[in-house]
């Protein structure tokens, strides 16, 4: 049994901790485990549980009505929910089915909740509305630990495969106009946002050349001399703060500056003295700003 903290059940439930503990004096349904020195933890069918609560939350219902209603009647409000128009709540719907999917390692259920998605609204508003935020909510974008470590890799796997099948569909983007080349720096590996930034720029019609993982920044720099590329995009999570100086990319982007410089990190450099042609991406998606 997995142990999750009121922390971890925030971060993957949306549910503010403060909430949790009323909820935690209203509803004996509710009522988490505690450790021996009294610390609140919750196991897996609880956290699946409350993932059921925000999804009605979200379509509109009370929290005094879903303590009333059973299991059964829960999960057939859901499987209605997913038939209605697309909204966020409906979003939220397949969001929290992909991340029960995880936490149970059901790959199964993971597979038939994307196939849904893709089907009901194209890849591309799968892509942004659900995938995204899925990753974005369990910290598997970004690694940052919120879930057990294997649920965490099983997750990753999953969709980095789901990625990289959605960009080996996508035809081949002329190289006669913007080019881009992505690559993850040395001693990084996640490669999940790189795989999603180069199918939006595929999608925007920017012939990608992605040099994967761990690159040295020396071939980097050959290839930029090589190729002559309009953008340069990486992303960074190892070991990376707002103090964490980028001076690699400084002088990349010194030395070319008609290559405008895109980067994605846990945290944004504070450094005031950045060139122009470095920019901060918030998230993978804020791509489209800057093409």
């Amino acid at each position: 049994m997995e142990a999750y903290s009121i922390n971890d059940v925030e971060k993957l439930t949306g549910i503010k901790a403060h909430t949790l503990r009323i909820w935690e004096k209203r509803y004996n349904g509710l009522l988490p485990h505690r450790t021996a020195t009294q610390i609140r933890y919750y196991d897996d069918d609880q956290l699946r549980r409350l993932l059921n609560v925000t999804t009605l939350l979200d379509l509109g219902h009370k929290i005094s009505k879903i303590m009333e209603y059973n299991e059964e009647y829960v999960h057939e409000l859901i499987l209605d929910a997913g038939q209605q128009p697309a909204t966020e709540p409906v979003y939220t719907v397949y969001i929290n089915q992909l991340t029960q999917a995880m936490i149970a390692f059901d790959e199964a259920a993971m597979e038939k909740t994307v196939n849904a998605v893709f089907i009901r609204f194209g890849i591309q508003i799968a892509v942004i509305k659900v995938l995204y935020p899925f990753l974005r909510r369990t910290g598997v974008l970004w690694s940052t630990a919120n879930i057990a470590p294997a649920q965490e890799h099983f997750a990753s796997n999953f969709i980095r495969r789901k990625f990289a099948a959605i960009v080996d569909g996508l035809l081949p983007v002329p190289s006669r106009g913007k080019i881009a080349i992505l690559f993850l720096p040395p001693d990084e590996w996640h490669e999940i946002g790189l795989l999603f930034a180069e199918y939006l720029m595929r999608q925007s019609g920017i012939h990608t050349i992605c040099l994967g993982q761990n690159v040295p920044y020396k071939s980097v720099e050959a290839t930029i001399e090589k190729i002559k590329p309009k953008y340069l995009v990486t992303f960074m999570v190892a070991g990376q703060n707002e103090f964490t100086p980028l001076t690699p990319l400084v002088g990349i982007a010194n030395a070319n500056p008609d290559v405008k410089i895109l980067y994605s990190a846990i945290a944004k450099s504070t450094s005031t003295t950045l060139p122009p042609n470095i920019i901060y991406l918030n998230n993978p998606i804020s791509i489209f700003d800057h093409l």
